[in-house]
């Protein structure tokens, strides 16, 4: 029974963490942005499929859809955002009809985030049939103490709407104990699996190819589970078809092109064309030396847990039939020139699973030994120091998106504006947080309604930004450098990103911040914020004020002085154009 109640709690363990990732850092940066943008369109404006005009579907997709003027260099695909907006809809509805004080952005964030967790359950409980419910739940621990798999689950990047069909399928290639590898229900699975690694691959991301040809390869060749061309070909040719006939239809439509197909597209782009260099090259052991120790996080995992698998007979055989495919996967990969951590995410559960094995033979046997004692001591403290760790990660993390700061600060302080409203936010801005989620709608047209119509501009454009009658038809600027801004403009506020850490010392300056009447005040605030304006700007500093004060206690009565602060830089300013009195002009 007890056990039984330590499985469910732990299970609730990864949601709960990908959660908590997200209320803390809600905001997307521009990798993400193409995928949030979309859901965000099929969302608010709805698909025209049933009008048979085409031209009519081309106006409107083009009047309507983000991705029309920011197209970015390659084409994306449109069923992850397709399938989110329709999973997220009832959703977004139900919490409309309640006040919608909830942004749509975390509902959708949301949806994603709790896929990937479900994926990651079901590999647990794939985890438990091959080694065991102690295996399982040291999986569990592993998986949600990493700061990269809980921070990004929820992340609109098409890796993370690949990772749970990936997911998915490497679950039924584990190997189940007291299972033939050639029994008909483990071929089964095994076909299973190359089927959804096709369609993930066909449709989100084409590396995922080179996993799949990894696994096939190994289970082809493996003398003891031989896995027939019989078998393979049907599984792939069907993955293919699948894909095909969701991607190449519906981003047609969304593109207005004929039989486009975007993973090719990239495919071409970046591998055949070798743009992917643009954006960096690392060298071959990237992966191996700096990609996969930095998502693991905890350094046990492969200076103790993975080695412990390996070397026990009884485990040695079946992690090695998950950990060589993953691996040459990793290997054949290391030699594209342009290396992310996140091309290797798919990796991370299965390398956990083997990990999880050593850690479920070590803690079992504690009482055995004092060696076992020792280790076992070690992975509990370096399990926790690794949930500390991912904490302070994800405490730095939310700090990096000012432009989503600046547009919430930005209707938290103009709120009684009325009319036309029009905001420019610039490069920085719209790459560090900004996305149409966190735009105010169109107010309902009635005789009495006094609620501003806010217009959102993002020019990028030098020679317009040049143009002293682009900014006269501006009220309101988000700019990273308000010196380019032309025109006589006022300051509303400053907003700070991450710059660094600072050690306070006993003697250095404590700033006590307002009294608990104060704190009480602005919260207060922060929910009328939250409510009228459905942004999370107020909660933050409601938080923010709480923290400093609960920062100055901690200092004065408990560590006499001694702090770690983090250091802020300014990063973007909120302009207004100016009228009456000038505070801190701003020339042009």
């Amino acid at each position: 029974m007890m056990q039984r109640i330590t499985d469910s709690l732990l299970s609730i363990l990864i949601p709960g963490s990908i959660l908590l990732h997200l209320l803390l850092a809600p905001y997307t940066k521009v990798e993400e942005s193409f995928n949030v943008q979309a859901t965000h369109d099929i969302l608010t404006y709805g698909v025209p499929w049933l009008q048979w005009d085409i031209n009519y579907a081309n106006l409107f997709i083009r009047e309507h859809y983000d991705h029309i003027t920011f197209t970015g260099p390659v084409p994306r695909t449109f069923v992850g955002p397709l399938t989110l907006a329709g999973a997220s809809l009832p959703f977004v509805r139900m919490l409309e009809a309640w006040g919608g004080i909830i942004n749509g952005q975390l509902i959708v964030r949301a949806v994603l985030g709790l896929f990937n967790a479900f994926c990651m359950i079901q590999f647990r409980d794939g985890v438990a049939k091959s080694f065991g419910r102690n295996a399982a739940n040291w999986y569990t621990v592993f998986q949600a103490s990493q700061f990269h798999m809980m921070y990004y689950a929820s992340r609109t990047l098409p890796n993370f709407f690949a990772f749970g069909t990936v997911t998915l399928a490497t679950a039924n290639l584990l190997p189940y104990a007291g299972r033939r590898p050639t029994s008909k229900k483990t071929r089964r699975r095994n076909k299973v699996a190359l089927t959804l690694l096709t369609m993930a691959g066909v449709i989100f991301r084409s590396e995922i190819a080179l996993l799949l040809a990894s696994y096939t390869v190994y289970f082809y060749l493996h003398p003891n589970i031989g896995l027939p061309l019989r078998s393979i070909i049907p599984a792939g040719v069907l993955g293919l078809v699948i894909g095909l006939a969701l991607t190449v239809p519906i981003d047609s439509f969304f593109w207005q092109r004929f039989w486009i197909w975007p993973e090719l597209t990239g495919f071409i782009y970046n591998i055949v064309n070798r743009q992917s260099v643009n954006w960096g090259i690392q060298p071959w052991h990237f992966y191996f030396t700096d990609a996969l120790p930095r998502v693991l996080f905890n350094r046990l995992i492969i200076l103790v847990c993975l080695p412990f698998t390996l070397s026990i007979p009884i485990l040695r055989r079946p992690a090695l039939d998950i950990l060589i495919p993953n691996l040459l996967f990793i290997a054949i990969y290391s030699f594209q020139p342009h290396k992310e951590w996140r091309f290797i995410i798919y990796t991370i559960p299965p390398i956990n699973a083997i990990a999880a094995a050593g850690a479920s033979w070590i803690w079992t046997r504690r009482a055995k030994s004092f060696a076992y004692r020792v280790l076992s001591l070690a992975l509990v403290v370096s399990t926790l120091g690794a949930f500390a760790a991912s904490g302070l990660s994800l405490a730095v993390s939310r700090l990096n998106y000012p432009g989503a700061e600046a547009l919430n600060r930005l209707h938290s302080l103009v709120s009684n504006d009325t009319g036309v409203v029009k905001v420019h936010m610039d490069t920085l801005a719209c790459m560090t947080g900004v996305t149409r989620f966190m735009e105010r709608p169109p107010p309902v047209l009635t005789a009495a309604n006094e609620k501003a119509f806010w217009v959102y501009d993002k020019e990028e454009n030098e020679q317009r930004l040049l143009d002293p009658l682009f900014w006269e038809g501006m009220d309101y600027v988000i700019a990273e450098a308000p010196e380019r801004v032309i025109g006589r403009w006022e300051i509303l506020d400053t907003i700070g990103a991450y710059a660094g850490w600072k050690l306070l010392r006993p003697g250095d300056e404590v700033k006590e911040v307002a009294d608990w009447r104060k704190i009480k005040k602005t919260c207060q605030k922060a929910i009328h914020d939250i409510r009228e304006h459905n942004g999370p700007d107020g909660l933050w500093r409601c938080a923010s004020l709480s923290y400093a004060k609960l920062e100055a206690l901690v200092r004065v009565r408990i560590t006499q002085g001694w702090w770690v602060k983090i250091e802020m830089e300014p990063r973007l300013r909120v302009l207004r154009k100016e009228k009456g009195v000038l505070i801190d002009p701003v020339m042009g």
